[in-house]
């Protein structure tokens, strides 16, 4: 068992008395995220929709770290300026934060692609420009402190192996993939820093995205086991933290994303692995 003065000793940028700001934080992942940081002694920025869940989200963290050490923001994280907004305030009541995770997220389907474009842009405004806004608000201040610091950003296997159900999302967790792994690259590039980002990729979650599920599926990961791995993957130094669950292990997911792009290396449909003249071809490769 991994003890918090090792985790801490690993990532200075969650020493007890450093800020985290978390969006998406009132529920699910983030909260999750939030509740366990503050027991590491870290301050928290919880930012999500204003309104009850927020609210109840403040008080759940303050009752491990006290009310000093946690400040709710209401924040849309698709404006711009709310994440503006919401940079000012962690600044200015905490100073330097050490620890972004850019998790806020939706998972509507808008429908078809030619259908629903309001909710196209509306979903992707949440997940993609969402993250995006986060790195512009907070990256050139976090690097200007010189200290160690973390982003951490909120992907998903469907942005990896694309499957059919909801080509909106896909979509989004596709480019933030791209984004993230563009943002390591220019961070690693960027004289004196100590500030690096990875992709958080969630298996199987119970979360407020759940869809038709009012109790933990007995194949999901809770969201407090999600951010034990998180930690443990940030230890080593992971880029790419992907998240098991109770139904899927790193095997099957390694062989599910080898056939995705091997759908570009062997000329296949376009997601083959759901196309009746491959489907079998799939089941056999997945048993080999």
């Amino acid at each position: 068992m991994t003890t918090d003065a090792e985790i801490q000793t690993a990532l200075p940028a969650l020493a007890s008395g450093n800020v985290a700001v978390i969006t998406g934080g009132a529920s699910g992942i983030g909260l999750a995220a939030a509740r366990r940081l503050a027991s590491l002694g870290m301050k928290i920025v919880l930012a999500d929709i204003g309104g009850a869940r927020l609210d109840e989200a403040g008080r759940a963290v303050a009752a491990i770290s006290g009310d000093d050490a946690v400040l709710a923001v209401p924040t849309d994280v698709s404006k711009a300026d709310d994440v503006d907004r919401l940079a000012q305030k962690a600044f200015g009541a905490f100073g330097d934060v050490a620890l972004l995770m850019n998790n806020a997220g939706v998972g509507n389907n808008p429908g078809k692609p030619w259908e629903n474009r309001d909710a196209w842009k509306r979903l992707l405004d949440i997940n993609f420009w969402g993250v995006v806004h986060g790195v512009e608000a907070f990256a050139p201040r976090m690097l200007a402190t010189g200290r160690p610091g973390l982003i951490v950003n909120t992907g998903s296997k469907q942005g990896i192996t694309t499957p059919p159900g909801n080509l909106a999302y896909n979509v989004s967790k596709s480019a933030l993939k791209t984004f993230t792994e563009g943002l390591a690259h220019a961070l690693r590039n960027e004289p004196g820093a100590h500030l690096s980002a990875h992709l958080l990729i969630p298996g199987f979650t119970y979360t407020g995205l759940t869809e038709g599920a009012t109790q933990k599926p007995a194949g999901a990961w809770t969201g407090e086991q999600v951010i034990d791995f998180m930690l443990a993957s940030l230890m080593r130094g992971d880029f790419y933290i992907l998240c098991p669950d109770n139904e899927a292990t790193r095997p099957m997911d390694e062989k599910r994303m080898a056939w995705a792009i091997g759908d570009i290396i062997e000329n296949r449909p376009a997601l083959s692995r759901w196309h009746p003249d491959h489907k079998d071809a799939f089941a056999a490769f997945m048993k080999r």
